[in-house]
């Protein structure tokens, strides 16, 4: 029979290139697994993070006489983002891609009853064969999944294809009840061995059974009355597949499964089980706060929870593949998943990088094919940052082609980038679409989004639409009472959400949204609003300590769960004569007291505001929503804490002052010239940043168009160099005044090339 030996426990690691050990190291630091080496540097602000090839060791045995196997493999959880694989001081694999289960066999290099030394050497460091390219996430390096050794018999379900369970099961519901599609893959197995498969409901009572010979193992059984898997109901049935000779089993495989049907329609969204669903819900990345990626079991069913409490009814797991834990707890806890391969924001021309994204989509759809919660495959996200070619076209079919011939069950999508033409041919490959949209942050007014959601719709009525991502930063350091756009404040967080919470509401033809994002993660590259290193539009903390008020208007939409919410406990010191109260409940009303006297009862959907006026001092507030209750205490002070401002509000509205200052008397509305041999706002930034004097004229626009920094090599360069500043002013939108483009190029066509 098969035995797992966990490997988590005490090895050794070096952050250093050190060469492969040909014995045991004793000099090395002792860690356990999850591990990565990025756990702090990946996040804390220092603007860039280890990236390298570093070393982890083991010693391990397998009494392999003590159970009767005779194969051995070593199974690698996730090695981020290449890794090669040694024992004994022999070469065994070498994988590329950081997010996938991969494994080899070692049975002729291991000595048996003695200590075998396991070499694991990893890299995040980059190669352009390898994707992501450059991403705004950080790439944490490492073993933070962990490491087994499986320990078979002679024959056994298949353990090395593209790192896969062995077996494939699919549920169709049909008159009665659902066919269950079977397949086990059998290795080394001759004519005297039998697969036995054995179906349990959610009790744990056989419902059906079956026996296959080990070299023709598909069948399809039937099971009555099947009860189906859904959002609100996530029943699983278990699925055991046997390798059997005579009278013993030499191998087991067991799974679980879900009876679920579902489709999507360009006019009606989602439909599960032929009830129309629209999936409202949000994105995922899979760090923590000063973990990194090295999560643990627990703390990746910890994030499903809280994301299940939020009343979320679907995940996109950006921007890679997930845990198997993470996977399993949407199984559990009833998520429509959207998984992806990490085809991301760059497009590498070479051939060996589009094997790499075929290899990883094989690796995603094999490894993830049971899981119920899955429903889509995601093929790329934002690829046309850097513009579109008929290879990139190209290669999106072949991939969406090959999604459909390994999972035929499942629909395919694709994330665009918010520029991204309403008629790009992109939006003919795949089942369904999406758009990254952040109007009201990087470009445009939050009143935008609504409308161009219902041109595109107009536009095209045989697309089924979604909005991939869309959000704003919000840190909860920052507030006032007039909350605006890129002040990076609590509130003008929450009010974004309170808008899309509610266009998304009166949308219900858009088959899915996912929010940007659930937690705030890593990105080292990053400096802005004040906090470095991260991402902070998440709805919650990194840490998952503290729930910013936009978390709670989508509970107030999504959770049936009686609830209240005021806002504004972290602006707990405020002045003027009045202070505007907002409150989030999911009941028709909500009564409001101050220091215990009522102030107002408001009938009102989802978002109540009242003003009131505090009385020196300390405030009491208190909302009553049915039987529900929340308060939190406010300070009136005579001057609001100068904290509660980004400084860099301030100074970027004077850098663009100052910016229009410096262009003089110039009339801003001239027709733009492109004249022959001058830079101008078409080149790329990658073009530009071979002048210095022309690159330091796009820095500063840069930066004051959409607060980020750029540097060749640095940060998100990789990410943005192939942009020109047309495109970048298209994701400013209205954030630069009118003649601010026009002004740039004015200066670039003075610089010959």
């Amino acid at each position: 029979m098969r035995k797992i030996i966990n490997l988590n426990e005490n090895w050794l690691f070096i952050q250093k290139d050190v060469g492969l050990p040909n014995v045991m190291p004793t000099d090395w630091q002792t860690v356990n697994l999850p591990h990565t080496w990025n756990a702090v540097d990946g996040h804390d602000g220092n603007g860039s993070y280890d990236r390298g090839n570093y070393w982890y060791a083991k010693t391990f045995k397998t009494p392999t006489q003590a159970f009767g196997g005779s194969k051995v493999f070593v199974e690698v959880l996730a090695a981020g983002q290449q890794a090669t694989v040694y024992v004994n001081g022999t070469k065994v694999t070498y994988h590329e891609g950081g997010y996938s289960i991969f494994r080899a066999d070692v049975t002729d290099l291991c000595k048996e009853d003695e200590e075998n030394l396991l070499v694991i050497a990893c890299s995040n460091e980059y190669k352009d064969s390898v994707y992501p390219q450059s991403a705004d996430f950080t790439f944490y390096g490492g073993l933070y999944r962990g490491v087994n050794i499986i320990c078979t018999t002679e024959a056994h379900f298949d353990l090395e294809y593209y790192g896969g369970p062995g077996i494939k099961v699919m549920p169709y519901p049909c008159d009665g009840g659902a066919n269950f599609e079977i397949e086990s893959f059998v290795k080394d197995a001759d004519e005297n061995f039998t697969v036995l498969y054995s179906i349990l409901d959610a009790d744990g009572k056989e419902v059906a059974s079956a026996c296959r010979p080990a070299d023709s193992t598909k069948v399809s059984v039937f099971v009555s009355d099947t009860t189906n898997w859904d959002i609100d109901n996530p029943y699983l049935y278990t699925v055991t597949a046997k390798l059997q000779r005579r009278n013993e089993t030499f191998d087991e495989v067991t799974v679980k499964t879900g009876v679920r049907s579902f489709s999507c329609d360009p006019s009606k969204g989602f439909i599960i089980n032929g009830v129309e669903t629209p999936l409202r819900g949000v994105s995922r990345h899979q760090d923590q706060l000063y973990k990194g990626n090295a999560l643990t079991r627990e703390d990746h069913y910890e994030d499903a929870r809280i994301i299940k409490d939020l009343g979320a009814n679907t995940i996109r797991l950006a921007h890679y593949q997930h845990s198997q834990d993470f996977y399993e707890a949407c199984d559990e806890l009833g998520f429509i998943v959207w998984a992806e391969i990490p085809f991301i924001s760059v497009f590498n021309k070479n051939p060996d990088a589009h094997q790499n994204c075929i290899s990883q989509l094989k690796e995603l759809i094999i490894q993830n094919y049971n899981h119920p919660s899955i429903c889509f495959w995601g093929i790329s996200n934002e690829i046309l940052i850097g513009g579109i070619s008929e290879k990139l076209v190209e290669n999106h079919k072949e991939l969406n082609a090959l999604a459909k011939k390994l999972d035929p069950s499942r629909l395919t999508t694709i994330a665009h980038v918010s520029m991204t033409p309403v008629d790009s041919p992109m939006h003919e490959i795949t089942d369904v679409i999406s758009y990254n949209h952040y109007f009201g942050w990087y470009g445009g007014k939050m009143e935008d989004n609504g409308p161009w959601m219902d041109m595109f719709h107009e536009k095209h009525p045989d697309l089924c639409l979604g909005l991939s991502e869309y959000g704003c930063e919000g840190i909860i350091t920052y507030h006032g009472p007039n909350p605006a756009c890129k002040d990076y404040s609590e509130e003008y967080q929450a009010l974004y959400h309170e808008h899309m919470a509610k266009v998304l509401n009166d949308r219900p033809w858009i088959w899915s949204s996912h929010v940007w994002n659930m937690f705030d993660f890593g990105c080292a590259a990053r400096d802005e609003g004040g906090v470095k290193g991260r991402n902070n539009k998440g709805l919650v903390t990194m840490d998952r300590k503290t729930k910013k008020d936009s978390y709670f208007i989508y509970k107030a939409y999504w959770n049936a769960e009686p609830m209240v919410h005021v806002c504004g406990s972290r602006y707990a010191q405020r002045a003027g004569e009045t202070t505007q109260i907002r409150v989030y409940s999911n009941h028709p009303s909500v009564a409001l007291y101050l220091n215990d006297e009522l102030v107002q009862e408001l009938s009102a959907d989802k978002v109540f505001v009242f003003n009131v006026a505090l009385k020196d001092g300390f405030n009491t507030v208190l909302a009553v929503a049915g039987d529900v209750k929340d308060s939190i205490t406010l300070e009136k002070v005579e001057k609001e804490p100068s904290i509660y401002v980004l400084p860099e509000v301030n100074e970027r509205a004077e850098g663009v002052k100052n910016w229009f200052e410096a262009v003089g008397d110039m009339d801003l509305k001239a027709p733009m010239e492109f004249p022959e041999g001058m830079y101008s706002i078409k080149d790329t930034m990658e073009e530009i940043s071979h002048n210095k004097d022309a690159f330091a004229i796009v820095q500063k626009a840069v930066k004051l168009a959409t607060n980020f920094n750029i540097a060749p090599g640095e940060g998100m360069w990789d990410m943005m160099k192939r942009m020109n500043m047309e495109n970048m002013q298209k994701m400013a939108g209205s954030l630069v005044p009118e003649g601010f483009i026009e002004s740039l190029n004015a200066q670039l066509i003075k610089i010959k090339k």
